[in-house]
């Protein structure tokens, strides 16, 4: 969540291409625990979200944005354990053995779980 807290460098750092174009509003303008943002959009851009928004996926402007951001956010924790994993010590080869053993585990697992 963005608040009055967050500086324009934080932006600028995270998301430089949008940097310049936003405001924060101070949280007594916000509503619900969400701070508010003012974002100018290309006539392009603007047209686009429009349409997303119209075709019915999402219910407002907002939820669209805040899916990208989202979205955003995950594609980011991904990125970062992809690198995790790749700067991690090898270990055990990865089998069918091991996929056996797993699905194995997983059944064993499931029933153990209440039934609905």
């Amino acid at each position: 969540m963005i608040d009055e807290t967050t500086q324009p460098s934080a932006l600028s750092a995270s998301m430089p291409q949008f940097a310049g174009d936003c405001q924060i509003l101070p949280k007594p303008l916000a509503s619900d625990g969400m701070a508010m943002m003012n974002v100018s959009l290309p006539d392009e851009l603007k047209e686009f979200v429009d349409q997303q928004v119209s075709q019915g996926s999402y219910g407002t402007t907002g939820e669209y944005i805040r899916d990208l951001l989202r979205r955003e956010q995950d594609r980011i924790k991904l990125r970062d354990l992809v690198a995790e994993g790749e700067n991690s010590p090898p270990t055990r080869p990865i089998t069918k053995a091991y996929f056996k053993r797993l699905r194995s585990r997983i059944r064993k697992d499931a029933k153990k779980l209440p039934r609905r």
